[in-house]
């Protein structure tokens, strides 16, 4: 058992370290598409900071401790790994949480940063100022989004540029309906961007009412849910404490059962996820 807790120290210690000894070649890890969609979630949960391969680290760390933690409690390897594999996956829930809590709520508050730029438009101010202005008149979210698009805007004079790294700063779809917008309004010109961008702000303030009494109303059921797919794994670890209890589930019996209760409860709680999720809306301006 020591040995198999050091080679799995050592294995978990070799991948940490893998990035460094072996550099990504050409043709070899993470696609393109794939790294920029990590890159867009963590800025969506307001984590622009972070590189994925940061991710990537913290989760072979936590899964390492939490398969050696729960073996040292437990002694039973098959309930270790579950515990560091869930360990490990831990970082991505939590920005994927993240990231949709930031989601709920700047869709709140985007109708009211519309009707500002639109306010400010009325009053004769040009769209670069209007854009400028919303970093210190706009909803608190999205200030310092706005901020620095004033900074790249005065640094160098090109809008289209601040535009572009607005849309990456937000990653939104909303936000990039309304950098379109004021592009297209900016470079063809035209009279009906305060008409635009009124209509779009009605239909943003319907969207987020009905979203928020869908969540409302099927937010017991989901988390009734979590809990129904959780509680057999707290009682499993729970008797796995016991030494006649860790005998058993480490008998070729034990391994079959907890592995094949691992995949139900996977396939049912992605299955419930899926099911209890609303559709939310591409990038199609990204």
């Amino acid at each position: 058992m020591t040995a198999l807790v050091g080679l799995m120290l050592g294995g978990g210690l070799l991948l940490v370290l893998s990035p460094g000894l072996w550099p990504r070649g050409e043709g070899r890890g993470i696609r393109p598409p794939q790294l920029a969609s990590v890159r867009e979630r963590l800025v969506q949960a307001g984590l622009h900071r972070v590189s994925p391969a940061v991710v990537v680290v913290v989760s072979a760390l936590l899964g390492v401790v939490g398969f050696a933690v729960v073996l040292a409690l437990t002694g039973v390897v098959v309930v270790a790994t579950a515990a560091g594999i869930l360990a490990a996956t831990g970082p991505a829930l939590a920005i994927g949480w993240r990231a949709r809590t930031r989601r709920q709520a700047t869709r709140v508050v985007w109708p009211d940063l519309v009707d500002q730029l639109v306010s400010s438009v009325r009053a004769g101010s040009s769209l670069p100022d209007a854009m400028v202005g919303l970093a210190g008149v706009g909803p608190d979210l999205t200030r310092s989004a706005f901020a620095e698009l004033a900074f790249t805007y005065r640094t160098t004079g090109n809008f289209a540029l601040a535009l572009d790294e607005l849309k990456a700063r937000l990653a939104d779809p909303v936000a990039d309906r309304i950098v379109e917008t004021v592009r297209m309004s900016r470079e063809v010109g035209g009279t009906e961007l305060t008409t635009v961008l009124r209509n779009l702000s009605g239909y943003l303030r319907q969207e987020a009412a009905i979203r928020s009494e869908v969540l409302a109303r099927q937010s017991w059921v989901v988390n009734a849910a979590r809990l129904g797919v959780a509680a057999p794994w707290v009682v499993l670890l729970l008797l796995a404490t016991r030494p006649e209890a860790a005998a058993a589930y480490n008998s070729p019996a034990g391994v079959v059962l907890i592995v094949s209760g691992l995949l139900v409860s996977v396939i049912a709680y992605r299955v419930m996820i899926r099911l209890g999720r609303m559709p939310e809306e591409r990038r199609w301006f990204a």
